[in-house]
């Protein structure tokens, strides 16, 4: 029965997540349908732990009978309560999580606390397995370098051929990445984006950084990331304040990270409302 109770909770917190809209904070929305895969499968194990949990009960003569009265099972070597207790207790652990704790949107106060860094290279930390997500994009560690240039090359001829490249919500995480890996190719182009303004202890009140939260596969691999812009004179934001802006894309020595970065020289921008999903995903 228990069994039951905890499969059908996962069902249940996979409905829930997705319709209050909380799915979005963990999994890239493009993977929604494995969500709904999972919901599925719980059910339908769920039932299966059902029917066979009353069956066994009927069946109180057979061997591996599930003696409801006493609350012994057979749980395949799980024999003793303390372990079956602990079993059932980490099986739950995730749906008292799930229900109970509220999510909270990232913001400039995550910023804040973690601080951010441009990418490091896998030899500078002397890690292979370091990743870190910061400013760009990098999906390269999914990938072997031959696809991976292959894939961006390819991406980078729907935007190389215009002045203008409008950022959308859709590709928001593709245009940043192929910003970073080829900024010369981007040098003098016009962009208009959406974010949040951040601004840096280590800035001036002009220089503020325009970010927007976004994940690649599912939380774990979630970032902040956007570029430093230069705001025209008088124009000054708040951390968290939502703007639209429009710029021209050029190159910028930045000390903090002792290194040139693309930055945006702002020509227009407005104060807009906070989206509805502060996220961007990335398409594959």
């Amino acid at each position: 029965m228990i069994r039951f109770l905890i499969l059908i909770g996962y069902t249940m917190l996979m409905m829930f997540l997705q319709v209050s809209g909380r799915l979005d904070q963990y999994i890239n929305v493009h993977y929604r349908y494995l969500a709904i895969l999972s919901m599925a499968l719980s059910f339908v194990l769920a039932m299966v732990q059902l029917i066979i949990w009353n069956k066994e009960d009927s069946k109180k003569t057979s061997e591996h009978q599930h003696t409801h009265h006493h609350g012994e099972e057979h749980d395949h070597g799980l024999n003793k309560p303390y372990q079956r207790g602990i079993a059932y207790l980490l099986l739950a652990l995730p749906l008292v999580i799930g229900f109970m704790f509220p999510t909270v949107s990232l913001d400039t106060s995550i910023v804040e606390a973690k601080g951010f860094n441009f990418p490091l290279s896998k030899e500078s930390v002397g890690d292979p397995d370091v990743q870190t997500q910061y400013l760009k994009p990098d999906t390269s560690i999914y990938f072997d370098k031959t696809d991976y240039d292959k894939q961006m090359k390819q991406a980078l001829t729907r935007y190389i051929k215009d002045d203008k490249v409008t950022v959308t919500e859709e590709n928001y995480l593709e245009v940043m990445e192929l910003i970073y890996n080829y900024p010369s190719e981007f040098i003098g182009k016009t962009i208009t984006y959406k974010g949040f303004a951040f601004n840096s202890s280590q800035n001036d009140q002009a220089n503020i950084f325009v970010f927007r939260f976004g994940i690649i596969h599912c939380v774990a691999d979630s970032g902040v990331f956007g570029l430093m812009t230069h705001m025209p004179e008088g124009q000054s934001f708040k951390n968290n304040d939502w703007v639209e802006l429009t710029g021209t894309i050029h190159s910028g020595y930045y000390a903090p990270f002792k290194r040139e970065i693309p930055m945006v020289d702002v020509t227009k921008v407005k104060k807009v409302e906070e989206p509805k999903n502060q996220y961007v995903y990335r398409s594959f």
